[in-house]
């Protein structure tokens, strides 16, 4: 009987690989790739059926290994629906997505907003907001710029409008026509009249 320290080693190149070759689909359907990962997922397809003739009696081994299972079934039925309908012509769940003919300017998709009155005692919320920035950044392929310099630019935005006689500076994470747009804006106190 293997060892759960075995199970576990094996669970972790099984979740491994699943990710592998998720990103491999994801750049094959880009047009990264010239043709499917057909390897990279015969080998997943061996390892899920190895730990599967394994003994596994931790529950959470078990269920971890389930979802994994279960999570690898879901992204076949996904990636065989993509080749059918590439094979036939027609767009499928990977195809891009027209967007709608835009009536004036298209609107911009918000990914989160964060107020400050003192970013230095506010670092969790900072910290939220950078990561949300990071990853907008990253998902429309720009680089995310470090901590330090992030967090200077909201301390001096901050400063800038409090100056100007805002007491709580409003920053939004927002993508709009393929590009992240990170903004400012002083907010008036709730009793202030327009």
């Amino acid at each position: 009987m293997p060892e759960t320290t075995d199970i576990a080693r094996e669970l972790q190149q099984l979740e491994a690989a699943l990710r592998q070759l998720e990103a491999e689909y994801n750049m094959y359907f880009a047009g990264r790739l010239p043709r499917p990962p057909v390897e990279s997922r015969a080998r997943v397809l061996a390892l899920t059926r190895k730990i599967d003739n394994l003994r596994i009696t931790n529950y959470a081994e078990r269920f971890r290994f389930t979802t994994l299972q279960s999570r690898f079934q879901t992204f076949v039925d996904l990636w065989d629906r993509g080749l059918r309908a590439r094979e036939e012509g027609r767009a499928g769940p990977f195809a891009p997505r027209s967007p709608a003919a835009p009536k004036g300017r298209p609107e911009a998709r918000v990914l989160h907003v964060a107020s400050f009155r003192e970013p230095g005692s506010e670092m969790e919320k900072l910290h939220e907001l950078y990561d949300r920035l990071a990853e907008a950044r990253r998902t429309v392929g720009e680089e995310a710029v470090p901590f330090h310099k992030f967090a200077d630019l909201v301390k001096n935005q901050v400063k800038k409008l409090k100056e100007q006689g805002s007491p709580e500076v409003a920053f939004r994470v927002a993508v709009k026509d393929g590009k992240v747009n990170f903004t400012a804006r002083g907010m008036k106190e709730p009793n202030e009249e327009d």
